[in-house]
């Protein structure tokens, strides 16, 4: 049973910094003081037969289980704020702000207080409208994403979430819970027996090494952050860092085994709206503890819904305090290395190239023209003081997870990835360093990338780095 609710008081949301800095973030200077509700929202984003998986390396051919965006808007004092997670692979650039617009219009508040993070499962799409656009106008063969379907999933999504607002209710309590995951996570990178470093453990291996050695540097532990009305469950929403593959590229589209799991916690929970969202787990696979074999994915769901309730078994509930949402800037550059260069990229545009390869040099292009633009990226908080939740771009290490909870290590801090996912991976200093083979293709920011992102994760969370 969900224990009790007991008081806990409120620690404030800013450490270290001064109120000029606080007014300088998005939002940060406004507490609210009237009632807080919440109302949860759900639409079908299932992409069409034929259409582009993962950037363009394949197509859907059948669905194996529905794509969901489901999501809920928070009211009070402060404009509303929306969380809206996906389905997806990843939204890039002016896909993901062509959803914060039309979700802001509908939910009666502004772009940037729209938070929309994608589950990142291989066997779902990736939207990138310019780049879309590239591969259009030169008749190329690959397609990142059909621009008419991505307008009729954003739109489909908007009717619910306006739908939505009548039953929208009262917020009295937050809920805070976490469990341990096991055997699931396991970092791509491992050692040998003779001590030299590999990357090659990804989502899914038969690799007898990669899979006796350790799981490496993860994140064991899944939060689930809850919403309630007295003693009503309203929204539950759980985090956790892993890639969630257990299979893929077969052209079947699926929710893969963080869906199965989350649909199996909203039918013992029917009370509650379920949410699941991945942590920043760029460098973190289930390949530790998954073949591929088709009936991993259920033994994967299984591990995680146990996770799941046994965290929700382990929730405390305390009187909702304050919220408030900051917004931090962060520019990065692009990469510059072979093959990422200006010049490079529209080498890759032509019809002599993979198909997939024409995708990855129309997404580099399409950041290359956001960052000339002047068009930074946004690191969002939405903060309760006790609690928060931070969301970071593309595949950021889950390095940097493990940051911002040490940032604020007396906070139940939740850290979601696969925000825009324009930059693709964001590894450490220490990757670059030790030549992270992972870093081939998806990747489009400079090494250099670290220290900004630390400092801007701070400031979202409203501390002094």
């Amino acid at each position: 049973m969900v224990k009790p609710v007991k008081h806990i008081s409120r620690r404030t949301a800013l450490r270290g910094g001064t109120a000029a800095a606080v007014l300088a973030l998005t939002g940060c200077g406004h507490r609210p003081t009237t009632t807080t509700r919440i109302y949860p929202f759900a639409a079908d984003i299932t992409v069409p037969l034929g259409h582009g998986m993962m950037g363009g390396s394949w197509v859907s051919k059948s669905v194996a289980d529905p794509l969901e965006a489901r999501g809920f808007v928070l009211t009070g004092a402060e404009p509303p704020v929306v969380w809206v997670s996906l389905d997806w692979c990843e939204l890039r650039n002016d896909a993901y702000a062509r959803w914060q617009t039309v979700l802001a219009d509908a939910a009666g508040t502004q772009p940037e207080r729209v938070m929309i993070s994608t589950l990142h499962q291989h066997d779902a799409p990736v939207a990138d409208l310019t780049a879309e656009r590239i591969l259009r106008e030169r008749s190329l063969a690959g397609s990142v994403c059909d621009l008419d379907f991505h307008e009729v999933a954003v739109q489909r999504t908007a009717a619910a979430l306006k739908s939505a607002r009548p039953s929208a209710q009262p917020v009295t309590h937050l809920g805070t819970g976490q469990a341990r995951v096991i055997q699931v996570a396991s970092n791509r990178r491992y050692e040998m027996p003779d001590g030299t470093v590999r990357w090659d453990r990804t989502s899914a291996t038969r690799n007898a090494f990669a899979i006796a050695a350790g799981e490496g540097l993860i994140d064991p532990w899944l939060k689930t952050l809850s919403f309630w009305n007295g003693n009503q469950p309203l929204v539950a929403v759980s985090f956790y860092a892993v890639h969630p593959m257990s299979y893929y590229g077969q052209g079947e589209v699926s929710a893969d085994f963080p869906g199965l799991a989350r649909r199996a916690r909203q039918n013992e929970t029917p009370e509650s709206f379920q949410l699941y969202v991945s942590g920043a787990s760029g460098n973190v696979t289930a390949g530790k503890y998954n073949t591929g074999a088709r009936e991993n994915r259920a033994v994967l769901a299984e591990r995680l819904r146990q996770a799941m309730a046994e965290a929700w078994e382990n929730t405390h509930r305390t009187p909702l305090p304050s919220w408030t949402f900051r917004s931090a800037s962060l520019t990065l550059e692009p990469r510059t290395s072979p093959g990422f260069t200006e010049a490079d990229l529209p080498a890759k545009l032509v019809s002599g190239e993979k198909p997939f390869h024409q995708c990855l040099a129309a997404m580099g292009l399409s950041w290359r023209r956001r960052v000339r633009q002047g068009i930074p990226l946004e690191i969002p908080c939405l903060d309760f003081g006790s609690a928060a939740v931070v969301l970071l771009p593309g595949e950021t290490y889950v390095d940097y997870q493990l940051v911002a909870q040490q940032l604020r290590p007396d906070d139940f801090i939740c850290v979601a990835g696969y925000g825009d996912g324009a930059t693709g991976y964001v590894p450490t200093e220490a990757h670059w360093q030790e030549n992270d083979a992972n870093l081939g293709d998806w990747c489009w920011v400079n090494p250099g990338s670290e220290s900004r992102l630390r400092t801007a994760l701070a400031q979202a969370l409203g501390v002094t780095a």
